[in-house]
């Protein structure tokens, strides 16, 4: 499964909806196992044939759910589990109703639909878990953490001729100066205008990493160096018109350079990663604020 593209603060905010969501269902579990036991009369709703819409997680998954993972395989099957598990319940109390005792094999699948609800969620809950505690708390971006693991993958598919694919280092030009006039705070601010702007004009399948201070990587699976170039001069030229405000009357400019390279399939992709890297520093070199593919005559160039 694939996690939305999310911010830190989104996923948050998406691990607390499902959080609640799943409380307000074992609350519910919890009744059905007293009315079950106790003869106690149920809730009417849960005896309806549009149960599963109902109940408060049903509501809640079918009205408001979370739009960032309407798309997402699991959190769809999320829907498909919930109505067996309530199509189950139903059964069981009206049988319970009628006095007769409830087969213990009609139990068991009710049991089990509940246990495979309970499953689906934990394992949305893990995934965005893990996205989280790789995002790079600044910026919301990815971090290093799985930036390789993410590129050795590309390079399966480019050594299976899937699909080309570059890699691009983004470095901000002068940083130390918008620190040393404006403020680290500021300066924050400037790398998290960069980061979301980047973000909000890839392509959907394309992704950041911060790489560390004030340089970030940028995936481009699919991409050859020509589309890599153009993608990401696009970027450039879009950024360097990009406002940022110090104090807030203040209006100041950053521009950018890139470094790109092919993920060559044929070496390890910390090398074609330093490829990006030496690409970005004869960019730097060759006086800022433009983007430059990496060839041959970079291989001495110290990044």
């Amino acid at each position: 499964m694939t996690t939305p593209r999310m911010s830190a603060e989104q996923t948050r905010a998406t691990l607390k909806a499902l959080e609640q969501a799943l409380a307000h269902h074992e609350e519910w579990a919890l009744a059905l196992h007293g009315a079950l036991i106790c003869r106690l009369e149920p809730d009417p709703r849960d005896l309806d044939p549009d149960a599963h819409h109902l109940c408060q997680f049903g509501q809640w998954y079918c009205r408001h759910g979370i739009a960032a993972l309407e798309q997402h395989p699991g959190f769809i099957e999320i829907g498909v589990t919930h109505e067996q598990v309530h199509q189950n319940a139903a059964r069981l109390l009206r049988q319970s109703l009628a006095g007769a005792p409830i087969p213990i094999a009609d139990y068991r699948i009710f049991v089990a639909a509940l246990k495979r609800f309970r499953e689906d969620i934990a394992i949305i809950q893990h995934e965005l878990e893990d996205a989280l505690a790789n995002l790079d708390p600044l910026t919301g971006t990815p971090n290093r953490a799985g930036m390789l693991s993410a590129l050795r993958e590309q390079k399966e598919l480019v050594k299976r001729k899937v699909h080309p694919c570059c890699v691009a280092m983004l470095d901000l030009d002068h940083f130390k100066r918008v620190n040393d006039k404006y403020g680290h705070a500021v300066g924050d601010r400037v790398l998290i205008a960069i980061a979301q702007h980047v973000t909000a004009h890839l392509r959907p399948y394309d992704k950041i990493f911060r790489y560390g201070g004030e340089e970030f990587l940028v995936c481009l699976p699919d991409a050859d160096l020509q589309v890599g170039y153009d993608i990401v001069d696009r970027l450039r030229e879009q950024l360097a018109e990009l406002p940022h405000t110090a104090d807030g009357t203040e209006t100041f400019h950053v521009t950018v350079s890139f470094g790109l390279a092919l993920l060559d399939p044929d070496i390890p992709v910390e090398q074609s990663v330093d490829r990006a890297d030496k690409a970005l520093y004869a960019a730097k070199a060759g006086g800022r604020n433009r983007a430059v593919t990496w060839d041959a005559s970079m291989k001495m160039l110290q990044a």
